[in-house]
This record gives structure tokens, sequence and C-alpha cells, in this order.
């Protein structure tokens, strides 16, 4: 969901709390928001529920890109949700300005939807703005946007809007709702700011997006960032703790914060080395830490149906990619996370091509080795 947009009134109004009698200022609701459709957490069984470092593992893995993946993204040329020329360009330099942070996936522009993983429409007339949650993207259907903009990115607002909407690409979740954050709200106040124009939404629309805390299992650390580019501004009056930002309101500076640039970096950092090659028949067997990942060049001798399996009792990601012009395109995937089975890709696989498989140790089980074979 994208960043939610405030400007501070010159002449707020005042309601009387009930605990302190004090003055806190409740402005009209100044901002434009935009929200996430409602969202299907994973259902984890009750034995993996019981380790609660494992359930966090498999929750906060589950979004999140395999490390080296080119994201391919497109705009809506026409239609409802045909995106002008500067505010694509804002959008480039978006997705440039997070490429900066030094990371290793890749953007990659193309000109057909069908080609895409993130497909980037805009629509001023629906009022908001809003996306897909990292892989969450390829469950959308390939003729609707999984990222829409509903207002200009030329603004410096409309700037920290395109960061903040490539943050939920790239498998980042709201700041706000962050269980850390210690945030304790005037509900009502919130109800009532978000129930006026620009935005009216209803009370689930406001509980989903603002009040509702994300699970422990969902989150990755256990600080706040209140400066984060995922998180929203609110008005005074709205926050009741931490006490500076009752009068003061939330004004995050709308940049990449220095917690954000660690988080990318330690999700998808840069990639030094060449991966070594997988030779048929011939295991290896390797060991990872938690969220970690390991890739693998596959050469077939012979063009054939080939299974690419893990074996052991860690939760693991498994991606193959073929070596298309330079660059890797998703073929197949499979995540054994929480189940009692291994992964496993069954692929036609052709002599004289390239292909890269990616590994990633969600959860090292009891002996955090796994191993990986291809037949």
């Amino acid at each position: 969901m994208p960043r939610a947009h405030a400007r501070k009134t010159r002449n707020p109004t005042y309601k009387k709390t009930a605990k302190k009698k004090s003055a806190v200022p409740v402005t009209k609701s100044a901002m434009r928001l935009c929200a996430l459709a409602p969202r299907t957490v994973r259902p984890l069984s009750a034995t993996v529920m019981a380790d609660p470092i494992r359930a966090r593992s498999i929750m906060v893995s589950q979004s999140k890109w395999m490390n080296g993946t080119v994201l391919h993204y497109c705009f809506f040329t026409s239609g409802h949700f045909a995106v002008p020329k500067r505010q694509a360009a804002a959008i480039r330099n978006a997705f440039a300005r997070w490429k900066r942070v030094g990371i290793g996936l890749q953007f990659k522009e193309v000109k057909e939807l069908r080609e895409a993983e993130v497909r980037i429409g805009y629509s001023v007339k629906d009022g908001g703005s809003y996306s897909s949650v990292g892989r969450e993207v390829l469950n959308d259907p390939l003729t609707q946007p999984t990222t829409v903009y509903g207002w200009s990115l030329t603004t410096k607002e409309g700037r920290s809007t395109a960061l903040h909407e490539i943050g939920h690409v790239l498998g980042m979740e709201h700041e706000h709702q962050n269980p850390f954050a210690g945030i304790k709200w005037h509900e009502e106040a919130v109800y009532k700011n978000l129930k006026a124009p620009p935005n009216e939404w209803t009370r689930k629309e406001t509980f989903d997006n603002i009040l509702q805390k994300l699970s422990l299992e969902q989150v990755q650390g256990s600080k706040w960032d209140p400066k984060s580019i995922m998180e929203y501004e609110f008005d005074p009056g709205l926050i009741a703790e931490p006490k500076r930002y009752e009068a003061e309101g939330l004004f995050p500076p709308g940049t990449l914060s220095a917690a954000d640039k660690k988080w990318v970096r330690k999700w998808y950092p840069p990639l030094k080395k060449s991966p070594d090659r997988l030779h048929a028949l011939k295991p290896v067997v390797v060991s990872l830490d938690a969220g970690k990942q390991i890739d693998f060049v596959i050469e077939p001798a012979s063009s054939r149906k080939y299974t690419i399996e893990t074996k052991g009792a860690s939760d693991t990601t498994l991606v193959l990619y073929e070596v298309i012009d330079g660059m890797p395109r998703y073929v197949s995937g499979d995540d054994d996370s929480g189940e009692e089975r291994n992964a496993a890709i069954s692929h036609k696989l052709f002599r004289g091509r390239q292909y890269v498989v990616r590994l990633r140790l969600v959860h090292p089980g009891p002996t955090g080795e796994v191993s990986l074979v291809y037949s």
C-alpha cells in the first residue's frame, strides 16, 4: 500500500482528551491515502506455529524475491490505467533510486504487459495508489495492474509515493503497522479523519490499513523506523503515543532512510561471485543461515525432462530460471516451507541452453544443511 500524504492545516480544531483534558489538535482529513487490498495470511500448521522462530522465518520470507531476480516492469499505455509520459519518467527514476542502494535485484522495462511481473497503471479518477506486496504480484491477473498510482509523481510528495510503492514491490510492509512501533491511536479520531474526503474510507478499511498491527511472525527486526519510506504521514491528533507525535503529528522525510537501505541490502545483497555449476546426478550439500541464498548454473548434456530437488529437513525455496539474452527469466519454482516434503521442480531442459537454480534456506531445521541434486 502506498504512502499516505498529509499536509499541516493552518487552523486545526481542538478536541479535549478524556484523560488529561488537554488540547489535542484534530485536523480534518488532509491526507490522500490509498489502501492495500485485503490479503490472505499464509496458514501454518500447529506444529510450525509451536516453533515461533520457524514460523517467523516462513512468514517473513514468503513475499521476498530470490536475490538476482530481474523484475520486469511495464506501463499501461492505453485505456483506464494509461500512464502519462511524465509519470512514467518519475517511476523509472524511483526504480533507479532503489537500484543505487546497491542491491542484487535488477529492474528492466519491457513493452508487453504479459512479459512483466510488475504492471504499472495510473488513474487520477480512482483517487488512490496501491500495490501488491513482493511475490504476491505473481497472483494478479496478467491483464490487470499490480501497482497503481493515483496522483502526480512529479512533486516531492509524488516522488515519495513512487519510492514507497516500489518498496511494496520489493516485499516491504507498512511501518505504522509494526507491532514494535508502540503506536497507540486516538481511534475514533482516526476513523473520523479517514471517513472524510478525500479518502471516504469505511471503518473496516481504516482498521485494516491503519489500526491493525502486523503479527509478530510478519515482522523483521524489533525496532520501528519513523523515518522509513514505508511510514505514513499522520496529522496531529491521531496518534496518542508516542506522545511527541500527538500534538506534532508524524511527518517522515519521504526519502529512503538508513534502515530502509539496510533492510533491502540484507535481503538483496550485491551479487559478488559467479555461481558454481551443478552437474547431473551429483548432489551438493550446502550449509546456509536462515534467509541466505546460493545459486548454481545448469548446462544440460541432453534435451529432456529433469527433476531438480532438495533433500533434508530444512525449509527451502527453489527457483529455476533460463538465461535468455544474458538475463535470467523465471521458469518455475517451489517452496516447501512449513510442509513435510522437499522442494522439487520438474521441467524440460534443452541442451545448448543455460539455466540458473537459486536455493534459499528459509529455516535451517535441525542441521542447517540441505542437499540439492538434479537428475
